[in-house]
């Protein structure tokens, strides 16, 4: 579990293609002394496993899965990415939950000035985008963001200077792809209501208020 609060950015050493899944390989300002090997370290927002570290690197497995569904594929050597440590408890929940397991896949529309931030606006399939309400979260390569406004295909965030000079984002150019994770209560939530989630079970009753007030809930 992480909160999407980045605490490094690291650099791609290596992404070497094993037939249908990839090792990578990243370095990362966390000394060697830090790691443990089998821990979870989200890079771009999509939870990898430490299988090696030393000499300021780490490496992990990537599966098909992961290749599959998100931006990891695409990395390449020298290439800067969103780092952050398995949350521990007793930590402090600065951003929101997030798993590290990413839902899909977004492009970068459009990025303007907006104050002291730039807002940036993603396209985004409407598969996905049902997760997203106006100020709720939104986990966009592995970071911690509120949204803004949701359309049919597409959302809009608004990146402080804080958030841009300690990510990637400061460089994201349109057209781009950015890894999106959505608020993980969300889809829980959804998948109660039949006929708003795919894998709804058909013969779960319906969510109503006499359905909250018949369990109590009201």
């Amino acid at each position: 579990m992480f909160t999407g609060l980045i605490e490094s950015v690291g650099g791609v050493r290596e992404l070497r293609r094993t037939a249908g899944s990839a090792i990578l390989t990243v370095s990362a300002a966390f000394p060697d002394d830090s790691y443990r090997l089998g821990e979870s370290i989200a890079v771009n927002g999509a939870c990898l496993t430490v299988v090696a570290f030393g000499g300021g690197t780490f490496r992990a497995d990537v599966s098909p899965e992961t290749l599959n569904c998100t931006t990891i594929g695409a990395l390449a050597a020298g290439q800067r990415v969103n780092l952050e440590r398995a949350l521990r408890l007793g930590d402090r929940l600065g951003g929101h939950m997030v798993s590290g397991h990413v839902d899909g896949v977004a492009t970068l529309m459009a990025r303007r000035n907006d104050g002291n931030a730039q807002r940036l606006t993603f396209a985004l399939e409407a598969k996905e985008i049902r997760f997203l309400v106006e100020k709720g979260s939104v986990a966009i390569d592995g970071i911690s963001l509120t949204v803004n406004s949701v359309e049919a295909d597409s959302f809009t965030v608004a990146i402080i200077p804080h958030t841009l000079q300690n990510t990637t984002l400061a460089g994201i150019k349109v057209g781009q792809q950015v890894n999106i994770e959505s608020d993980l209560i969300a889809k829980y939530v959804l998948r109660l209501f039949p006929g708003q989630s795919e894998s709804a079970p058909p013969e779960r009753p319906a969510m109503s208020l006499d359905f909250l007030a018949k369990h109590g809930f009201l």
